[in-house]
């Protein structure tokens, strides 16, 4: 997994493990309580066994597909004879679903794939729910909670999954400007992936970044507030309390100060109030309340 202090290389995400072999050792940890929070296909197989090598991956392949809504763990009984003797299995392959601790499904002998991935398609579906998505709010709670390394494994473990998931990947970007890492933010943003590199959830980022940039440089909002005051039309205090008042966490008086001035004059500095106004809008969550009324501010100035 890529830490804080890491590089991303060529925009790849780290991958995780879908499909897994298990052991006499590990099968309780890897079975019955992974099928606690997922469902999990369990496919006995052994080297030998012809139709074993096309079913396998042909589950494999519907595993994967189904992008983390359900598990895949293989046993090669010739090497964990005890699991199959307590399973009974009488001939492979055989397959076994778990969900809860419990077998819930199952079938021997080969399939073809088209029933191979309606089984399981049909197992996927008994998690009740998109277990990626349950794991984003979990990580965008951790990272709220200010737990941003545990907020980025699970980001980088959702990766793992679905390599090109949009909101996980601005999570990872998010998690290093909560760590006030701005370089390593910056990385992450360049080297998206293409299929991803202009989702909103990335162009957020991106904005965040460039908020994080700015408030870096921001003035002190007390003199600027002066000056604003002193001259309603110093464009370029205006503009600057606005970034100063954003810097500050006063997000909602930064749009008033913005809205303030392309009211004034909506061409000043080539539209630069109302490209911050955007910037800002971007950083938000699009049902944010400042999000919302500040829109439907600038639409009755732009049409009005």
């Amino acid at each position: 997994m890529l830490g804080f202090g890491d590089k991303p290389a060529n925009g790849a995400a780290p991958q995780g493990d879908l499909v897994k072999d298990t052991s006499e050792a590990t099968f309780m940890q890897d079975v019955i309580d992974a099928s606690r929070d997922v469902p999990v296909i369990v496919d006995f197989w052994a080297p030998w066994c012809g139709p074993c090598k096309t079913l396998g991956p042909a589950l494999e392949a519907a595993v994967t597909a189904a992008k983390g809504k359900v598990r895949m763990v293989k046993v090669n009984v010739d090497e964990n004879q005890m699991i199959a003797a307590q399973l009974r299995i009488q001939s492979i392959p055989t397959v076994y679903a778990f969900f809860q601790g419990q077998p819930v499904d199952g079938f021997q002998g080969a399939l073809p794939p088209s029933e191979v991935k309606k089984f399981v398609e049909k197992i996927a579906a008994m998690g009740g729910g998109d277990g990626l998505a349950d794991a984003l709010a979990a990580a965008e709670e951790m990272l709220a909670e200010g737990a941003v390394v545990d907020a980025l494994e699970t980001f980088a473990a959702i990766l793992g999954e679905e390599p090109e998931n949009a909101a996980a990947y601005a999570g990872l970007i998010r998690c290093h400007l909560a760590s006030g890492d701005l370089d390593q933010a910056e990385a992450y943003a360049a080297a998206a992936p293409a299929a991803i590199a202009k989702a909103k959830e990335i162009e957020g980022a991106r904005a965040q970044i460039e908020l994080a940039r700015q408030a870096a440089k921001a003035g002190p909002v007390t003199e600027l507030s002066r000056a604003v005051e002193a001259d309603p039309a110093n464009h370029q205090a205006r503009f600057d309390l606005a970034l100063a008042l954003h810097a500050s966490g006063r997000v909602d008086e930064a749009v008033d100060q913005l809205l303030e001035l392309f009211r004034r004059d909506r061409e000043w500095n080539e539209g630069a109030a109302r490209t911050q106004l955007f910037t800002i809008f971007d950083a938000l969550k699009p049902t944010d309340p400042i999000v919302l009324k500040g829109r439907r501010r600038l639409s009755s100035m732009i049409f009005a």
